[in-house]
């Protein structure tokens, strides 16, 4: 397949020639003219340097990259027609004053924007706008320092295009990793800025990544620039920073270590929002335990799932579960180790006899627990002395240490992640079809035998429905766990894209139905899934419209994100 027709600019192109319009993309921001996009572009590329702009001029031969070259461009996953979620143009600022003066200009015109760090949101939609025609920015290309690693407090101020394997890298290159350690999610490729605005997890005891952040500096729709909680606190003046740009002052020194300052805590309204675009962030490292091992337990029976959950829930809210363990659907890691032929030569989805034969040959159960111990020598052995003996109470489970088993094996690569050293192989589930894609459908369960059964029970019997495999995996937080459906479908089959679709809408219905909500998602749903949380007249929603008006008022950064929409778009025409 040829490549997406992105046309750069060429250093020059922003003519002061009104009259010619230079900048014609394969598509529009809705209610902008050519002239008035042109004009933008032309500012923009005054401003940031034509090399640092991209027009999208074709929707033909739409290239969907990579995992490790996205083409920010339009969802590399669609799930609709591959063109429904398209940027017109891509721009990437070299620095915080080009994002000011950026909103600046798109607040004048106005242009509708859609920020993204990495552009790896994959599973959710990757870096495409929620509205066709957006201007995407990549903060990632550019802002891409570690601005900081304190030892002491054990923390780092990152920009968004910091990803997690930077991160690790910079440990180890500087000789930290014996200090210190960073959490990271299933793929090390994305942004920690990103991951955590999104309100990600990973596998440490640091695994809420959200609770794990302090500290944020944000670029308002205005363009003014503001930092929250202790941040608001100028740094004491020092010779060195007398005279610095407020971007490019400091933090103050306690902005890493107390998130909540004075006031009403107003960083939640920057996660998952469009109310600013957030430009530094503080992040907690995990201090290295002085000791780790990883386990994996497997649970023979698709119906040991419930006692498995009530095993698991009075261990991890003692804490003797100290990290955010995963209970993994069988299918999920076979994927992990090869594509569905490997397996069988079905089409349609496994039979609960296949999956026991698929489970046997792999020495896995239908549910895999993976878990890790950190701490020294005496605090591990006690612990895991614990938790053998509470799974020991299901008939037939078995413990493995990572020396255990294959050196493949899916444990092998969990144990590099739950240590907080990134990985790429979750990459392969992605292939169980040919042509692979995915959309995440992540309801939130209860902690509870009896809620997790009916919840796989539904997402299960919904998948078989679709024609499509079921796999998954619940996440454990203290309280609750993340139930992550991986639905995964051929991208260039419309017949698989339409299943997938359909499996996703009934999924949200059927779940929003028990009092189950998502909390995240990809683009084509997002309005469906804030309309479930329609508690009191839709009054959350209301509420977050309120403030989109009042704090961005030309509508201008990510209209639709999360299904709130400023007033200049009609909801019920936009909604999908």
């Amino acid at each position: 397949m040829s490549p997406t027709k992105i046309v750069p600019l060429q250093s020059g192109t922003s003519s002061k020639d009104d009259c010619v319009i230079q900048h014609r993309p394969a598509v529009l921001p809705p209610n902008v003219t050519p002239d008035i996009f042109d004009k933008f572009i032309r500012q923009v590329s005054d401003l940031i340097g034509a090399e640092n702009v991209q027009i999208v001029t074709s929707k033909d031969n739409l290239d969907d990259g990579s995992y490790q070259h996205p083409t920010y461009t339009h969802d590399p996953h669609h799930v609709l027609e591959q063109d429904f979620f398209l940027a017109s143009s891509i721009v990437a600022p070299r620095n915080v004053s080009d994002v000011q003066n950026i909103l600046r200009y798109a607040n004048a015109l106005p242009i509708p924007l859609w920020p993204i760090s990495i552009g790896r949101n994959s599973g959710y939609g990757g870096g495409a706008p929620r509205v066709t025609g957006s201007v995407v920015i990549n903060m990632g290309k550019h802002l891409n320092k570690i601005l900081e690693v304190n030892v002491e407090g054990a923390y780092c101020v990152v920009e968004p295009g910091v990803t997690f394997t930077d991160m690790h890298n910079y440990l180890v290159e500087n000789n930290l990793r014996d200090k210190l350690w960073i959490d990271v999610p299933d793929l090390g490729g994305g942004s920690i800025l990103g991951n955590t605005l999104e309100r990600g997890v990973g596998y440490t005891p640091y695994g809420d990544h959200w609770m794990m952040h302090s500290g944020m500096e944000v670029v308002l729709p205005s363009g003014e620039l503001l930092r929250t909680g202790m941040g608001a606190l100028p740094a004491p003046r020092v010779p060195e920073t007398m005279g610095l740009k407020p971007e490019d002052q400091p933090f103050n020194k306690t902005a890493q270590l107390f998130p909540y300052g004075f006031g009403p805590y107003i960083d939640g309204l920057f996660s998952q929002s469009n109310l600013g675009i957030v430009t530094k962030i503080g992040m907690s490292l995990f201090p290295n335990p002085g000791g780790y091992q990883s386990y994996l337990i497997t649970i023979p029976r698709d119906e040991d799932l419930q006692q498995a959950v009530d095993i698991i829930r009075p261990l991890r809210l003692s804490m003797v579960l100290q990290n955010v363990p995963t209970l993994r659907h069988i299918l999920l890691d076979a994927a992990v180790l090869g594509n569905k032929t490997k397996y069988s030569a079905k089409s349609e989805p496994l039979s609960d006899e296949d999956m026991d034969g698929i489970a046997k040959d792999l020495n896995l159960g239908r549910w895999n627990f993976y878990g890790a111990l950190y701490g020294p020598d005496p605090i591990r052995a006690a612990l895991w002395s614990e938790i053998k003996q509470a799974f020991s109470q299901i008939p037939g489970a078995q413990f493995f240490f990572p020396e255990d088993t294959p050196d493949d094996s899916v444990l092998r690569v969990r144990d590099k992640t739950l240590q907080g050293i990134p990985t790429y192989d979750e990459l392969k589930w992605i292939d169980w079809v040919p042509n692979g894609a995915h959309l995440f459908f992540s309801p939130i369960a209860k902690c509870a035998g009896d809620d997790a059964m009916m919840q796989y029970s539904i997402t299960k019997k919904r998948c078989q429905e679709a024609g499509l495999d079921f796999l998954g995996t619940f996440t454990v937080g203290l309280r609750e766990m993340h139930h992550i459906v991986c639905i995964v479908f051929d991208k260039t089959s419309a017949k698989e894209k339409r299943k997938a679709h359909w499996l996703i809408r009934t999924l949200i219905d059927d779940c929003a139905a028990h009092g189950w909500g998502e909390y995240r998602t990809h683009l084509a749903v997002m309005d469906q899934i804030m309309s479930t949380y329609s508690w009191n007249d839709n009054i959350l929603l209301k509420f977050n419209e309120v403030l989109k008006n009042a704090i961005d008022p030309n509508g201008i950064i990510a209209p639709g994100k999360s299904g709130v929409w400023p007033k200049q778009y009609n909801k019920q025409e936009w909604k999908l």
